[in-house]
């Protein structure tokens, strides 16, 4: 497992059942100015703390079972205080502060099949970083967007690197181009993928040429008939 100076994160496998297997997780980490509490099953996020909103979020779907977690918020914040002062320690012990870095990839794709005018959903998948969180920008013809953007707390793969979810709801209209913008410390230079509206379209091309060959085909096969018809009468 990585561990580094200025971002610690511990990852703990809670339980795995017989038959079935069922995985839970928990993630408690942070550095100066970030901090993450997580519970995770089978690979999705169940509940976390979020530090902006001061509150525990539970993340899963409206039909699912719900589940509650008394005092996740006020564990959180004590586990940060705990992570904070067990980094000033490590500091105090190691004199190579160097973190090791991991680079983010990206892809880009919608949840729907697309229709213009329709809403629908662009997903932003980064993963293979080490450490978390990423950070990611969305924009709409080189426009910066906010409204409708979210995105997932990290989530831990099994090399020990991480993996993040931005959405960014959207209508797709003609001519419009998005991009999401990915930005960590293991990059050069951010890292973008652009979605076009328009190359997501089906070509009308090869339907009109399906069309046309159809027709021009049909012709000839009258016209085949027609001439075939009146040879017979001359004889």
């Amino acid at each position: 497992m990585k561990t580094s100076q200025t971002f610690l994160f511990l990852c703990l496998l809670l339980g795995v059942r017989a038959g079935p297997k069922h995985k839970d997780v928990g993630i408690s980490g942070c550095s100066d100015t970030d901090g993450e509490v997580m519970y995770g099953l089978d690979g999705e996020v169940v509940g976390y703390a979020d530090f902006l909103l001061q509150k525990a979020v539970v993340a899963l779907p409206k039909f699912a079972d719900p589940i509650t977690y008394p005092g996740l918020y006020e564990q959180a914040l004590s586990n940060m205080h705990i992570c904070r002062e067990n980094l000033k320690v490590i500091r105090g012990y190691y004199n190579d502060t160097a973190v090791e870095l991991d680079v983010p990839h990206s892809s880009i794709y919608t949840r729907d099949h697309v229709a213009l005018g329709v809403e629908n959903l662009l997903i932003c998948h980064v993963t293979g970083f080490y450490p978390a969180p990423v950070r990611v920008r969305w924009t709409r013809n080189n426009q910066n967007l906010t409204d409708g953007a979210t995105i997932s707390q990290p989530y831990p793969n099994k090399d020990g690197t991480f993996n993040q979810f931005s959405s960014l709801k959207f209508t797709p209209q003609t001519g419009d181009i998005y991009s999401c913008t990915v930005e960590h410390r293991a990059l050069d230079e951010p890292l973008t993928r652009v979605w076009d509206v328009e190359q997501q379209q089906p070509g009308i091309g090869p339907a009109v040429f399906c069309g046309v060959g159809l027709t021009l085909g049909l012709l000839g096969v009258a016209s085949g008939t027609f001439f075939l018809i009146k040879g017979n009468e001359c004889n």
